[in-house]
């Protein structure tokens, strides 16, 4: 398989804060999932914001897709970002507007073609199990549907991998199965999945492969959950 995502040797700091990430090297494979472990202040956000370019290595490269940290120009990252699909832990959702307003308006940004707009989100809405629920807006929706309508809204330029940041991490146990499972799904039509996460028991449950960071650094890269829990009882910064 084709690796469509490689960090060769990436380090990020920061002025003040110092090393967010240390020499961090992986790839991903095109339609792979996997996810991104670690206490709190690990690097987990930071290494999503070096993938979508919102930040850039202080040293090191990072490749997405055919770009490169050290030689994408600025007006080229609207572009890349467009190919991408970013959810976030808070949803950000625009409050005042329905469901079915919010994942148009990621489509109006874009330029669509206005016919074409009401089709892709009724479809959109549909794949995430929430037609019923087009013409409600966020505070009418629990945290799960809230959720569900940001990764509608992640998919609307069907990008070849989706970035979501602990996208489970205001919600129950069982809406956060339910958001695991409509990841997968997404993952099984071909997109590549980069899940970063705190939930140990959902990352044993799945089998799957998951890097785990410890301070900046890539202590781990496998499927060994024993030697995870070990880690994370053992202390580690929060």
């Amino acid at each position: 398989m084709a690796g469509i995502l490689r960090l060769m040797n990436v380090t990020k700091e920061y002025p003040r804060s110092g090393a967010a990430l240390r020499d961090v090297s992986f790839e991903l494979d095109k339609g792979e999932f996997i996810f991104l472990a670690g206490h709190s202040g690990a690097g987990k956000s930071t290494l999503l914001k070096l993938i979508s370019m919102t930040e850039r290595p202080t040293s090191g490269e990072v490749r997405v897709s055919g770009y490169s940290s050290l030689g994408i120009k600025p007006r080229e990252i609207p572009s890349l970002r467009r190919r991408l699909g970013i959810v976030f832990q808070d949803f950000r959702l625009l409050p005042d507007r329905t469901a079915e307003q919010n994942v148009a308006f990621a489509l109006e940004v874009t330029g669509a073609p206005r016919a074409s707009i009401g089709p892709k989100v009724s479809r959109l809405l549909m794949q995430v199990g929430l037609a019923s629920k087009a013409t409600s807006f966020p505070h009418e929706l629990s945290g799960g549907e809230q959720q569900r309508v940001a990764i509608a809204r992640a998919l609307v330029n069907d990008p070849f991998v989706l970035l979501a940041d602990e996208p489970t991490g205001n919600l129950d146990e069982k809406a956060t199965h339910a958001i695991y499972l409509l990841l997968r799904e997404i993952n099984a039509s071909g997109t590549a999945v980069v899940m970063a996460t705190h939930d140990v028991a959902l990352i044993e449950r799945t089998g799957l492969r998951f890097l785990e960071l410890d301070r900046g650094v890539l202590k781990f890269d496998g499927t060994d959950v024993a030697r995870l829990k070990a880690d994370l009882r053992g202390g580690g910064r929060r």
